[in-house]
C-alpha cells in the first residue's frame, strides 16, 4: 500500500525550479512511480491551477510553460480526487494552509509535504496520524 500524501503548492514550485535533482522533485517522482499516492481537493486544484498559470514564480524554471503544463496535467493524472465534506479549521499561522489538513483527514493521508513545516506544525486542532514532513524527511522515512 503506497502513502497517501498531500503535496503542498511549494514542493512543486520547489520542483519546478530546481534541476533534475533535489528532494522536491524526488517526491513527485515517487508519486509518478506509484511509490506515494498524492491526494487533491478542489482547493488545492485551484491553487496548483493559479501557480501554474501565472509567470512570475515559476519564470526561473528550466521547463517552459507548455513543459509546465504538461507535468501538471500529468501530476495530475495520478492524483486522487478527494472530496471535502467537513471543515476541522485546525487554526493553522496562515489561514490559506488550513486546506491541506482538511485535504489530508478526508483522504486519509499519513503525511503533509512541506517546505513550511514550521507554520504547519502550529495548528490547534492536531491530528496523531497526521504528520508534516518535509520533503527530504519525506523521503528518508519512506
Amino acid at each position: 500500500m503506497e502513502n497517501r500524501i498531500v503535496v503542498d503548492t511549494n514542493v512543486l514550485v520547489g520542483a519546478l525550479l530546481s534541476g533534475a535533482q533535489g528532494d522536491n522533485r524526488e517526491v513527485l517522482r515517487r508519486c509518478f512511480r506509484d511509490a506515494a499516492q498524492p491526494l487533491i481537493g478542489t482547493t488545492l486544484f485551484y491553487e496548483y491551477e493559479e501557480l501554474f498559470d501565472r509567470p512570475e514564480p515559476l519564470a526561473n524554471s528550466p521547463l517552459s510553460y507548455t513543459e509546465r503544463q504538461r507535468l501538471f496535467s500529468a501530476f495530475l493524472s495520478v492524483c486522487e480526487w478527494v472530496k471535502v465534506y467537513y471543515l476541522w479549521r485546525p487554526n493553522l499561522p496562515d489561514e490559506g494552509d488550513n486546506h491541506l489538513v482538511e485535504l489530508a483527514v478526508a483522504g486519509g493521508a499519513e503525511v503533509i509535504v512541506t517546505n513550511n513545516v514550521r507554520d504547519c506544525r502550529r495548528g490547534e486542532l492536531r491530528f496523531p496520524q497526521l504528520r508534516i514532513l518535509t520533503p527530504s524527511e519525506f523521503l528518508e522515512t519512506n
